[in-house]
């Protein structure tokens, strides 16, 4: 049983950590960015080391607190906030932002978990490295945020998602001891890997501090290009294709639906559309790798070839870096573009089987509209890595309340029809509060008993991020 925080354990906290370590909870960190929910603290703690986020940890357990690890507060899940249960302590790491070591000739970091993804990136850089994961909110997404929802994003087609780009972690566990696999090898075969055991955890197992990171040579030659599509099945076949020609080149590849651009041009007017031609179904596609020559050929053949047999309706090719800019700035934009000119949504973040994408937007088109009639799907994502971000907007003119309290319902629909595919309902954002339930709906059975224990096994209290991931019984 969980209990509220007492005022000699708030006074022993403050006195770990400080008084640059502390502050009276604010919106910042107690609101899920959508709205969705909006959490509840005792104080939110900033500690400045992995000796004082370990020391204050140990303090909640032997008081049986709860602790809500916050990372940059850029979740779409409800995962950084606990809106139910007694009242819990944040624990932010938003001041652990050191770049701890950069060794190019291991191609590897070390960061403290609070630097953003953007800093990393920056520093990766700055030794002529890449530090390839990438998202619209890398300026605020923490490296340990990303890691504890396994993050992916524009370029994972080519490198892989969060945990592909770990080599070792720094982790507090839930009695406040101080693991210390924070190494940047690439073999280490001793044992069950605990690595993979916290990433994806959603700081329900335990809280990153740190984190040693692969960086990769940065790309001498980019090629890029917009295009219309006949539909999404010629999307799949030209994404195999540019991928032969290529040898595997293919850093970025995003379908999106016309609706979605629309909805970029109409809340930001200053963007041009890259295509004369209109259609229903667009792809961006680039082509990172060391000669701009051979990568212009592969994807110019390739859509000239599809220009040819019709699969293929009009395509813009980025002659520079702002225009490759502008091309991803559009793709970028679209989730906030959604909320301003589509009104209300409902959202799901969804991996399938490539090859069965196209089947899937053609059954889930019908079935959201059948349940909802007047609902606008709107869906974009990494078509290159089976990561679709399928959206549904309210009907024109609609109730926007009235539409959000179908939630549970068009939930219901996608999600079954992804678990008839083999596809997943949680791709890169995880499962936080949001989708316990159709987690617990849609999972193979044992696997969540294998969850639980291992769940229960690490943290018996139940005081890391309870109601995250699984609810709070045991």
């Amino acid at each position: 049983m969980l209990n509220n925080p007492s005022e000699d354990l708030l006074a022993a906290l403050k006195a770990v950590v400080g008084d640059k370590g502390w502050i009276v909870p604010t919106d910042t960190y107690l609101t899920e960015q959508r709205g969705l929910y909006r959490g509840r603290a005792a104080i939110v703690l900033r500690p400045g080391s992995t000796v004082e986020v370990a020391a204050c940890v140990r303090l909640c357990a032997e008081a049986k607190v709860a602790i809500v690890p916050w990372g940059g507060g850029t979740g779409l899940v409800g995962g950084q906030v606990m809106p139910e249960g007694p009242v819990p302590v944040v624990l932010a790491l938003d001041r652990m932002r050191n770049v701890r070591a950069v060794i190019p000739q291991e191609s590897a970091m070390i960061v403290d978990a609070g630097v953003t993804v953007q800093a990393a990136q920056e520093a990766a850089a700055a030794h002529g490295k890449l530090f390839p994961l990438s998202y619209a909110s890398e300026g605020t997404a923490s490296i340990g945020g990303g890691l504890s929802v396994n993050s992916g994003g524009l370029i994972a087609v080519r490198y892989g998602v969060a945990r592909d780009m770990c080599l070792g972690l720094e982790v507090v566990t839930p009695q406040g001891e101080i693991w210390d696999g924070l190494t940047t090898l690439r073999k280490d075969n001793t044992g069950y890997d605990l690595r993979d055991l916290y990433i994806g955890a959603e700081g329900t197992l335990g809280v990153i501090c740190g984190a040693g990171l692969k960086i990769v040579p940065q790309p001498q030659a980019k090629s890029t290009a917009f295009a219309v599509v006949r539909s999404p099945a010629d999307a799949v076949a030209l994404l195999d294709a540019v991928q032969d020609a290529s040898g595997g080149a293919v850093a970025t590849f995003e379908l999106m639906a016309r609706l979605s651009l629309d909805f970029v041009f109409t809340a930001q007017p200053t963007y041009r559309d890259p295509m004369e031609s209109v259609g229903e179904w667009y792809v961006l596609a680039e082509l990172w790798g060391g000669d701009e020559a051979a990568l212009d050929a592969a994807l110019q053949g390739c859509l000239a070839n599809g220009l040819e047999n019709g699969a293929v309706l009009d395509a813009a090719f980025a002659v520079n870096e702002g225009q490759r800019s502008n091309f991803r700035a559009i793709r970028e934009a679209m989730s906030d573009a959604q909320k301003v000119s589509g009104g209300a949504s409902i959202k799901h973040d969804i991996s399938l089987p490539i090859g069965r994408i196209p089947e899937f937007l053609e059954v889930a088109g019908k079935a959201v509209v059948a349940a909802v009639p007047g609902a606008r799907p709107c869906p974009f994502g990494h078509l290159g890595d089976g990561n679709l971000h399928y959206n549904i907007s309210q009907p024109v003119g609609g109730d926007p309340d009235a539409f959000l309290g179908h939630w549970g319902e068009v939930n219901a629909v996608v999600h079954e029809i992804v678990k008839l595919m083999g596809g997943s309902i949680s791709a890169e954002h995880g499962i936080g509060r949001l989708k316990r339930g159709e987690l617990a709906n849609h999972a193979d059975p044992v696997k969540l008993a294998l969850l639980r224990r291992i769940k229960d096994a690490l943290d018996p209290d139940g005081i890391m991020n309870p109601g995250a991931i699984l609810d709070n019984q045991p």
